[in-house]
């Protein structure tokens, strides 16, 4: 009975806690998307210079695949191969590689920065940290991905849901920026941070986004095994930079007096 009442005033707290002042609050999150956008075009240069230094992607992808092997990690072409005997398995894989890494990182980051601003001061630095060292792999290991490389299948071209088009050399984006993988990257911290910053039950479900998206990558062949380990593990170099203090700074506490009351009932 006790406990039962604890939980139903921690989750009053949570959903009773409001931003105070609509202007701040619309201020705040301009700023954010501004600086994000800023960040995200500083990004996109720094990989636009990248592709200017492909030379190598195949020689490095065929060492990828080598090393793999080297370390007995699962053939992806066979995953793949299996994976595309129930073409709407893959077509949903392509549509979430399209559609949710980007549109859910935002949405997160938006509504940390109106419900949690002081806990998403560091989400901020350590998303801008991990794309800065991802950024720094991109340049110094240009990669070209698996749907490139003999076996594999570009997935997103054989049922018309590609982002990147048939030409490797063109569009916006650089296609050899495999080396690491930051849909992993950024899965696993929009993941770890909701689990750490909110205390709803639910909030372990989180953890399915990182290991779906990983699915994923892997399964329309955009990414190795490598690419995704590598981020993870350069997530966990920048762990100092989210783990700062105020992170629970503004989470909803429970009033323990008018707990303890209920408690006793």
């Amino acid at each position: 009975m006790g406990t039962h009442a604890l939980e139903q005033v921690e989750l009053a707290g949570e959903r009773g806690r409001a931003p105070s002042g609509a202007a701040p609050v619309l201020w705040r999150v301009v700023r954010e998307v501004v600086l994000l956008a800023t960040m995200f075009g500083v990004y996109s240069a720094g990989r636009q210079f990248a592709a200017k230094h492909t030379g190598s992607a195949f020689d490095h992808a065929r060492e990828v695949l080598s090393f793999q092997r080297w370390l007995h990690l699962p053939d992806e072409a066979s995953i793949q191969h299996a994976a595309l005997q129930v073409p709407h398995l893959v077509e949903g894989a392509n549509l979430y590689y399209a559609s949710v890494h980007a549109p859910l990182t935002g949405a997160v980051l938006i509504w940390l920065s109106i419900w949690r601003p002081k806990a998403y001061s560091n989400v901020r630095w350590t998303i801008v940290a991990l794309t800065g060292l991802a950024l720094i792999g991109h340049i110094l290991f240009p990669l070209a991905p698996p749907r490139m490389m003999p076996g594999f299948v570009d997935t997103g071209l054989r049922f018309g849901q590609s982002v990147y088009g048939p030409d490797a050399s063109g569009g916006p984006a650089n296609q050899f920026a495999a080396m690491p993988s930051l849909h992993v990257g950024w899965a696993a911290l929009i993941a770890l941070s909701m689990i750490l910053i909110t205390r709803s039950k639910w909030r372990w479900l989180w953890l399915l986004h990182p290991i779906i998206t990983f699915a994923v990558v892997v399964m329309t062949a955009n990414h190795y095994w490598l690419d995704g380990i590598v981020v993870l593990i350069l997530l966990g170099i920048t762990l100092p930079v989210l783990l700062r203090p105020g992170l629970h700074a503004d989470r909803p506490v429970v009033d323990k007096s008018v707990a303890r009351e209920l408690a006793l009932k």
